[in-house]
């Protein structure tokens, strides 16, 4: 480990070898809320962080990458200490972590990754029901992002097919909002108790999964399954009356997903549609997510619009952290706008089909020179407390962030 932290200190002066690459940045952001929510009083939030990563490729079958993550926070959402962490399984993002450190073998149309990694599958946007492998921080629930695993992960091509497997030794959860923060909503019911975090029963097992894709003339497309655990949360709570707190426990129940994607170009957009059948054990759903998507470039203009729909088989939990299926039985959009190339637009919605929550967002990001960038972000939420969406009215919010990339 004291060797990967220096190659990532030292890495600015060796760069320039042909076999060694290297990118990072320092961003700094600054996110206002209006509003105070009814367990947190705190409008103004500053986020510090600076990301260094490494790609070393001594011959052309095989590559190294590594990356490194240093992180501050106005809000107690870091860890206080200097630990070098390597998994992602505490509540809080850790001071100083590694982000990714893995190596990639190639040749004869097979691929071979080994390490800490980010594994991503599926084709839709916004909601994507098959992407098993891939937890997210959610300490933001609007504005996250994505974890990785450690891995291995093969890959084979044979013409047009890809034949992919994953096994993963290790569950990496997904990070949930802090207790006492404004993005763990709690019930009126329950306002005058303290929140305790009892912690986290986190599986032991490992994970695997398999997907298959075609890619022809006219449509591409996939099957996959996957026989591991949910990265979300059930939540389950207990009264303790002396002194009167509730305690919160998480748990990852054990699930498989049989899903599919698939993604067909016409003269006037491409459609894009993906499901998973999730079924559980005792302490977990059996639902069907679905996505249905349409998507159109027309110039400097990208558009992406469709519904994600659920479906629940058959119901066992009364609690669970799931943003997946919160934006479900919704109408999901996302519009981008190039305007020259260093300016650029964005905008991204959800609208519940019932009409009780709404997401909107808009963003302008500006680029001066080579190095620095500054994105001006505005969201608004609404919606009823009963809603997933609606539920984080109070979290509308602005936010500034200022990154220098090198």
């Amino acid at each position: 480990m004291k060797a990967f932290l220096l190659l990532l200190i030292l890495a600015p002066a060796v760069a320039g070898a042909q076999t060694l690459s290297q990118r990072g940045f320092v961003e700094g952001a600054g996110t206002l809320f209006p509003q105070e929510a009814s367990n947190d009083s705190t409008r103004a939030v500053v986020d510090l962080r600076a990301r260094s990563e490494l790609f070393y490729k001594p011959a052309p079958w095989v590559q190294f990458a590594a990356g490194l993550d240093l992180r501050a926070n106005s809000h107690d959402q870091v860890e206080q200490g200097w630990r070098v962490a390597y998994s992602d399984r505490g509540v809080r993002e850790p001071r100083l972590s590694v982000r990714r450190l893995s190596a990639t073998l190639t040749g004869g149309g097979f691929t071979l990754d080994a390490g800490k990694q980010f594994i991503r599958w599926g084709k839709t946007d916004i909601v994507t029901p098959t992407d098993r492998f891939a937890p997210r921080d959610f300490m933001n629930v609007i504005d996250n992002e994505f974890l990785a695993i450690t891995a291995i992960r093969g890959a084979a091509q044979a013409g047009d097919d890809t034949f992919e497997a994953v096994w993963s030794p290790h569950f990496t959860p997904s990070r949930i909002p802090l207790l006492g923060e404004r993005w763990t909503v709690v019930p009126p019911a329950a306002a005058a108790i303290p929140l305790v975090d009892a912690g986290g029963r986190l599986p032991s097992g490992s994970q695997a999964g398999v997907r298959w894709s075609h890619v022809g003339r006219a449509i591409e497309y996939s099957l996959s399954y996957f026989d591991g655990f949910n990265h979300l949360p059930a939540i389950q709570s207990e009264f303790v009356p002396t002194p009167p707190e509730i305690a919160i426990t998480r748990s990852y129940p054990s699930i498989r997903s049989y899903g599919g994607d698939l993604a067909a170009p016409t003269p006037w957009f491409t459609l894009k549609a993906e499901a998973a059948y999730v079924t559980g054990n005792d302490s977990a759903d059996d639902y069907v997510l679905y996505v249905l998507q349409l998507e159109r470039q027309s110039g400097e203009w990208v558009f992406v619009g469709g519904y994600a729909g659920e479906v629940v088989t058959r119901s066992r939990t009364s609690l669970v952290f799931a943003p997946d299926r919160g934006l479900s039985r919704a109408f999901v959009g996302r519009a981008s706008y190039t305007l020259d190339p260093n300016r650029s637009v964005a905008f991204e919605g959800a609208a519940r089909q019932n009409g009780r929550g709404l997401y909107a967002r808009a963003e302008y990001s500006q680029a001066r020179g080579q190095h620095w960038r500054a994105t001006i972000a505005a969201v608004a939420i609404g919606g009823h407390a009963d809603d997933f969406l609606g539920q984080y009215s109070l979290n509308s919010h602005a936010a500034l962030t200022l990154r220098y990339s090198f």
